[in-house]
């Protein structure tokens, strides 16, 4: 289980930007849940993504795994545990590298390289078996270089590297949001079927309202660091994309808007 317990953060401390983002802010997700996050912009979604995966320090509070403390381990440790696809596809990749080589990289994850060839033949076969899932062709294609693929392509590769080693989180950074539509449905169902296949926990954080009710067993709406709607089970089944509007519309004229 993932908890965050008590968090406390500020950005801009001590400037005219100062805001603070949580405050006394508490989440727990079980194991094997696949949460969708949504909420406006400035509520809190990223940040809290950040927070779980190290790339930004609390001002207080904590941050544990099954009851172990990892508030204060380094981005690099965590990401031993966790796997994190980005907006940019270009972020979760390396354009000048092949996908055999970019592939051989996910592949290593947390172990030592030592002096060794860095693409280890014997596993290409298992790569490609991994690479026909997608659909996509790219099995075909493990010596093209990575810049040279499609957006999508990239993104179903970034999903794939992310997840090849075992992992007991994913992080979704909003993946879908800079593909084109058709593309995004490709992208939504790959990952579903990932998630579903390896029992990962997923954190899923999208502004796409029908992929939030479509998709997971929980819903979480953030506002103002503070999340406003928690939903999972049949209550989620029932939430329909006319059910959040209206949430989104009563806040947006309880502010002013």
């Amino acid at each position: 289980m993932l908890s965050l317990e008590h968090i406390y953060k500020t950005y801009n401390i001590g400037t005219i930007n100062e805001t603070c983002i949580f405050e006394d802010f508490n989440l727990a997700i079980e194991d094997g849940e696949f949460v969708s996050v949504v909420g406006s912009n400035g509520s809190g979604k990223t940040s809290l993504l950040n927070i779980i995966c190290g790339t930004i320090d609390v001002d207080s509070g904590n941050t544990l795994i099954n009851g172990v403390d990892i508030t204060r381990m380094d981005d690099f440790k965590r990401y031993r545990k966790i796997g994190r696809v980005y907006q940019n596809p270009a972020m979760g990749s390396c354009s000048e590298m092949t996908i055999l080589e970019n592939l051989s990289m996910a592949d290593n994850k947390g172990k030592s390289f030592n002096l060794k060839p860095g693409t280890d033949k014997r596993r290409i076969d298992f790569y490609r078996d991994n690479l026909r899932q997608l659909g996509l062709g790219l099995e075909d294609k493990l010596n093209a270089t990575v810049g040279s693929l499609s957006g999508g392509q990239r993104q179903a590769l970034a999903l794939l590297m992310s997840t090849m080693t075992p992992i007991e989180f994913l992080i979704l950074d909003e993946h879908t949001a800079s593909l084109d539509p058709k593309v995004a449905e490709t992208i939504m169902e790959l990952t579903d079927r990932i998630v579903r296949d390896k029992g990962v926990t997923t954190i899923m954080v999208t502004h796409n309202l029908r992929y939030a009710t479509s998709y997971g067993s929980r819903l979480i709406m953030m506002h103002e660091g503070k999340i406003i709607l928690d939903i999972k089970g049949d209550e989620k089944s029932r939430t329909t994309i006319e059910d959040l509007l209206g949430i989104f519309n009563r806040i947006s004229i309880e502010c002013g808007n």
